[in-house]
């Protein structure tokens, strides 16, 4: 290394020519994909496109079947980790953690389990002043103090899923990963949880954006991959990928995208 050179910093996450196989199905196509820390993207594609499979991966719930010589699963440049390294650095909401969570929690309380990865707290959890005091303060960021005593029974969707937001953020994780984080969402709430998006990508958190509508990707998002059938079809620069042919090939409908303050939005099918 030369003097004054920085050492370069390896990817998030490097995979290259993975494919995840259950019972018989494909689930990933010999995806070939590299996310770097901090950086803002979104995973567009249909449902069943294998989006959250994908995600699965990334947080190391999948792994690669029979892997190859070619095949690389790397994450943050190891092929080896531990599960808090992966908490300290990927940050999940997904609809499933939602539905689990709907139960008579308290949004504090679901702030502090993602302390201890859990569901809600238990006698054996030792909350800390620190903790308390983490909780407060992501409670502030994301606006909804005034929801740290209700229960997530009497909340809705789009509360409870900033709610989970700042579960995931406990640890301050380099990235957030959102899987589907708009569906049910009325047009107040989507309003709301883009402002939330927006704010927590502008604050230096990553975002990982898995989405099949293309008015969840915030402008902050600077790239994008088009998923269809388990495999990578398209990757590059949001303007680049985002037009009528890409859009309109990628769900089989003929579209028009037009751009409007920094957000896109597929008509015409």
């Amino acid at each position: 290394m030369t003097a004054g050179a920085r050492p370069s910093i390896p990817p998030l996450v490097e995979f290259r020519n993975v494919s995840v196989i259950r019972d018989g199905r494909i689930l990933l196509d010999s995806v070939s994909l590299t996310i770097s820390e901090g950086e803002h993207i979104a995973i567009l594609g249909p449902n069943g496109a294998g989006k959250s499979s994908l995600i699965r991966a990334i947080n190391r719930e999948y792994y690669p079947s029979s892997p190859g010589p070619e095949t690389v699963f790397r994450f943050r440049g190891q092929n080896r980790w531990d599960a808090f390294d992966l908490r300290s650095h990927i940050g999940l909401v997904s609809g499933d953690l939602q539905h689990t969570f709907t139960r008579g929690i308290s949004g504090r309380e679901v702030v502090l389990s993602g302390f201890f990865s859990s569901i809600g707290l238990f006698l054996s959890h030792e909350v800390t002043p620190a903790m308390k005091q983490k909780t407060d303060e992501i409670l502030e960021f994301l606006e909804v103090a005034h929801l740290a005593d209700r229960p997530m029974t009497e909340i809705s969707s789009g509360e409870g899923r900033r709610l989970l937001i700042g579960r995931a953020l406990v640890h301050d994780p380099g990235t957030l990963v959102l899987d589907e984080p708009t569906n049910s969402l009325d047009l107040h709430a989507l309003h709301t949880f883009r402002g939330t998006l927006r704010k927590i990508a502008r604050s230096g958190t990553g975002i990982i954006l898995v989405t099949h509508n293309l008015h969840d990707i915030i402008p902050e998002i600077s790239r994008v991959v088009l998923m269809r059938d388990g495999a990578v079809r398209m990757d590059g620069p949001k303007a680049e990928v985002l037009t009528d042919e890409a859009v309109g090939d990628l769900f089989r409908v003929p579209v028009r995208v037009r751009e409007e303050d920094g957000y896109y939005y597929a008509t015409g099918y």
